[in-house]
C-alpha cells in the first residue's frame, strides 16, 4: 500500500476516521460541500493526489439538500448558479463529478455504491455542517479525512477563541508566508473508464429549483449570477477600479468602494488564497492592499476562530462577560421606539438611513459592511432585550443576505449588539451601556448619508 502519511500530516487535514485505504475500493471520493469550486481547491488536490497515491479515480460527490440549514430560494439559486462551471473544472483535471439531488444525497449511501476507499471532506465551523461531518465519521467504513479549504492560515493553528483582532493579527502575520502560495492544483493520472463513472443528475436550474421543496421565503436576488467565472469578473473589476482606494473608500456606503466578493466566499466559488494573491500581485498603492488583507485575512479568519471555538456564536451567550454584564444593568431601560420583527423586516422604521440598509439587504442580498453595524445596533436600541435584538439580527441576516449564515455574518451581529473582539466604551448610555454606540448624526460626519439612500432607492425602482 503506497505512503500516505505525508498527506494526513498536512496542516489543512484532520483524520476524522483512522485507518488504512481499502485495498479493494473502487475510487477515492471527495464530499464537496463548503468549497464549491474546481481549482484553487485545497481539498480536492489533496483528494486527487491521494488517489494517485491509491492508484484510483476521483469521485466528487455533490449531494444538494432541500433543508440546508436557514436557506431558502435565493441561497439556492446563487448556489446552483456555480455547479455547471464547477462540474466543467473539475471534469478538467480528471475527475467525476456527481450531483445527486434529494432525496438521493446520502454520503453513506453513495461511498457504499461506488465503494469508496477513502473519503475525503472539506470543512466547515458551522455547527450543523460540524454534525455531519462528526456523523460521517461515525458511520463511514473507511477512513474519513476533512480539508481546512477556505482560509489561508489553517484553523487548526488557533486551538482557542482569540480574544480580538490584536491577539490573532501577529499568529496569522507569522505564519503567513508558509501559506500564502500558488496551489499545484493536480490532476487525476487515473481516470474512470468509458461507462463506470458514478451517475450524476443533469444540471439543470430551472428543474432543480421547481422540483425540490426549498424555502421560498426570500425570491432570488436580480442580476446577481454565481459561480466562478462571475466571481473572477468580479475580481479583477475590483482591483482595475476599486482597489487602488479600498483604504479610504470602503468605510463609504454612498460609494461602490468594496470587493462584493463575499458571497462567492461564502458558497466557495472562489478561494481566499485566489484573492489574496491577485491583490498581492495587483498594481495598486501598499496601503490600500495592506487594508484589504487585513480584512479578508485576518479579519475573516478571526470570524471563522469565534465560530469553529465557541458554541453560542450565534447568541448573546457567546459574547463576552463585560458586554452581556452591561446590557443586563441597562435592560430595563426606557426605549422611545419599539419595532416588531415585521416592522423591521419590512423596513418600515422612523430612520431613513436604517429603512434605506435594510432596503438594500432586502433588494440586493448584501448590505455595505458599515451599514450592517449600523443596522444591528439600532435593533438593539429599538427592542426589548438584546436577547431579542440578537434573534432578530440573525434571523434577518441568514434570511436575505447572500453571505448570510456565515462566520462573518455572525461575528457582526455579536460586535454590534454583544461587544465582541471589541473593548467597553463609556461613558455609559442608555440601552447600550458601554457597548460602542452609532446613530445617524455620526454616520453623516463619515459618509453623504442622502447619497447613499438615493442609491439604495434607485435600486428598487
Amino acid at each position: 500500500m503506497p505512503d500516505i502519511a505525508r498527506w494526513q500530516s498536512d496542516p489543512r487535514v484532520t483524520v476524522r476516521r483512522a485507518g488504512s485505504p481499502d485495498r479493494e475500493g473502487r475510487c477515492v471520493v471527495y464530499w464537496m460541500q463548503r468549497a464549491q469550486r474546481g481549482e484553487d481547491n485545497p481539498a480536492l488536490d489533496v483528494a486527487i493526489a491521494v488517489a494517485n497515491e491509491l492508484g484510483k479515480p476521483v469521485a466528487v460527490f455533490f449531494g444538494l439538500h432541500h433543508r440546508y440549514p436557514n436557506a431558502n430560494l435565493r441561497h439556492y439559486s446563487f448556489l446552483i448558479d456555480g455547479l455547471a462551471e464547477t462540474q466543467a473544472a473539475i471534469e478538467k483535471r480528471g475527475a467525476a463529478f456527481v450531483l445527486r439531488p434529494f432525496p438521493d444525497h446520502s454520503l453513506i449511501e453513495f461511498c457504499s455504491e461506488v465503494k469508496a476507499s477513502l473519503v475525503i471532506g472539506d470543512e466547515n465551523p458551522m455547527r450543523e455542517p460540524e454534525g455531519w461531518r462528526r456523523n460521517a465519521a461515525e458511520k463511514l467504513e473507511v477512513p474519513f479525512w476533512t480539508v481546512d479549504a477556505d482560509v489561508v492560515v489553517p484553523t487548526k493553528f488557533f486551538d482557542k477563541e482569540e480574544y480580538a483582532a490584536r491577539t490573532i493579527r501577529p499568529k496569522i502575520h507569522r505564519l503567513l508566508p508558509g501559506f500564502l502560495k500558488r496551489p499545484e492544483n493536480p490532476r487525476a493520472r487515473y481516470r474512470w473508464k468509458s461507462g463506470e463513472s458514478p451517475e450524476s443528475l443533469l444540471i439543470d436550474k430551472a428543474v432543480l429549483l421547481k422540483s425540490l421543496p426549498f424555502d421560498r421565503g426570500a425570491s432570488p436576488v436580480v442580476d446577481v449570477v454565481g459561480g466562478a467565472k462571475e466571481g473572477r469578473r468580479l475580481l479583477r473589476q475590483f482591483i482595475d477600479q476599486r482597489l487602488a482606494r479600498y483604504d479610504t473608500d470602503r468605510n463609504l456606503p454612498n460609494l461602490s468602494g468594496t470587493s462584493e466578493l463575499s458571497p462567492y466566499l461564502h458558497f466557495g466559488h472562489l478561494g481566499p488564497l485566489t484573492i489574496a494573491l491577485a491583490v498581492q500581485e495587483a498594481e495598486a498603492p501598499a496601503t490600500a492592499k495592506e487594508a484589504f488583507l487585513e480584512e479578508l485575512i485576518v479579519r475573516r479568519e478571526l470570524a471563522v476562530n469565534f465560530v469553529a471555538r465557541n458554541p453560542r456564536y450565534d447568541s448573546l451567550e457567546g459574547c463576552h462577560e463585560w458586554a452581556r454584564k452591561t446590557l443586563r444593568e441597562h435592560g430595563r431601560d426606557e426605549r422611545e421606539h419599539i419595532y416588531s420583527e415585521k416592522a423591521f423586516e419590512s423596513a418600515e422604521t422612523h430612520d431613513r438611513l436604517w429603512n434605506a440598509a435594510q432596503l438594500e439587504m432586502l433588494l440586493t442580498g448584501r448590505m455595505h459592511g458599515f451599514m450592517r453595524m449600523y443596522w444591528a445596533k439600532k435593533i438593539l436600541e429599538w427592542t426589548r432585550s438584546p436577547e431579542e435584538a440578537f434573534e432578530i439580527a440573525v434571523r434577518l441576516n441568514d434570511k436575505y443576505e447572500l453571505d448570510g449564515r456565515d462566520p462573518n455574518g455572525y461575528t457582526g451581529i455579536a460586535w454590534a449588539i454583544g461587544g465582541k473582539h471589541d473593548r467597553p466604551w463609556g461613558p455609559s448610555r442608555p440601552v447600550f451601556g458601554l457597548i460602542r454606540y452609532m446613530n445617524a448624526r455620526g454616520c453623516a460626519r463619515k459618509f453623504d448619508v442622502e447619497a447613499y439612500i438615493r442609491k439604495v432607492e434607485s435600486e428598487s425602482c
